[in-house]
């Protein structure tokens, strides 16, 4: 089965639909939370996960549009978008996100989903081995798919420590019986100092996880960001992958 992993898509759909274009064939897509928050299509990004069937999870922005007492987590610019996409965003779409569990499974495969981490899908952020040495014993799969770094990554379970590896694009992690935890980047706001959307290819039955960057029309989805009124270094930072 081979499976596109996407994840803190943030309502850029200029970034999803170059994504989607490139993929080829895939047999599914799952997605890492944070469908909507920063970016200026909450509803067309939410339709087009719809659309293609595909299954994923809960981020802290998804909370935070369907209601949930976190904004004052967030910092100011996070806070005026979450405001703003509540305030944008149909029915259609709300259910979309509260229809979102915390933590996916799927059937018969050796993947766990989560946004921030297994032990806390919502809030933690994985982003150290200490970290992700901290949270094997929460999930019971092989290997976890997390996002919310905006950062690929990955930390594996070698005998003595924890790894981490800092994967180059179109890198290949082969898997294997050390348990790992795997960042796919972000789609729609990288933060590793590249603004190419980021997302990953698994391959489930080779246990092949595959980085990938796609270049998009960042400037198309700046503009749309500015008419809709969305904080400017918002839109700014997508130019500089950060």
């Amino acid at each position: 089965m081979i499976v596109a992993v996407l994840s803190d898509i943030h309502a850029n759909l200029a970034a999803l639909e170059a994504v989607l274009g490139s993929l080829g064939s895939v047999d599914a897509v799952w997605h890492l939370g944070d469908v909507v928050g920063y970016g200026p299509e909450p509803d067309g990004v939410a339709e087009r996960l719809a659309e293609i069937g595909a299954i994923g999870v809960r981020g802290n922005h998804d909370e935070a549009v369907c209601g949930g007492d976190v904004l004052a987590w967030f910092n100011p610019d996070a806070r005026a978008a979450a405001e703003w996409t509540r305030r944008r965003i149909t029915p259609r779409t709300r259910r979309f996100l509260e229809g979102l569990p915390e933590t996916l499974t799927p059937p018969e495969l050796p993947f766990t989903l989560a946004h921030g981490s297994p032990r806390d899908p919502i809030w933690e952020y994985v982003f150290s081995p200490d970290v992700a040495a901290e949270n094997l014993a929460a999930f019971a799969t092989p290997y976890c798919l997390v996002g919310h770094t905006h950062v690929p990554l990955a930390f594996r379970h070698d005998p003595r420590r924890m790894r981490q590896i800092v994967p180059e694009p179109d890198a290949t992690l082969q898997l294997d019986d050390r348990r790992a935890i795997l960042n796919p980047g972000s789609v729609g706001q990288p933060r590793d100092g590249d603004p190419a959307a980021s997302y990953a290819i698994v391959d489930t039955a080779a246990l092949r996880f595959t980085w990938r960057r796609v270049a998009y029309d960042i400037e198309t989805t700046q503009a749309a960001m500015l008419e809709a009124g969305l904080p400017p270094r918002l839109s700014r930072r997508l130019s500089f992958g950060q």
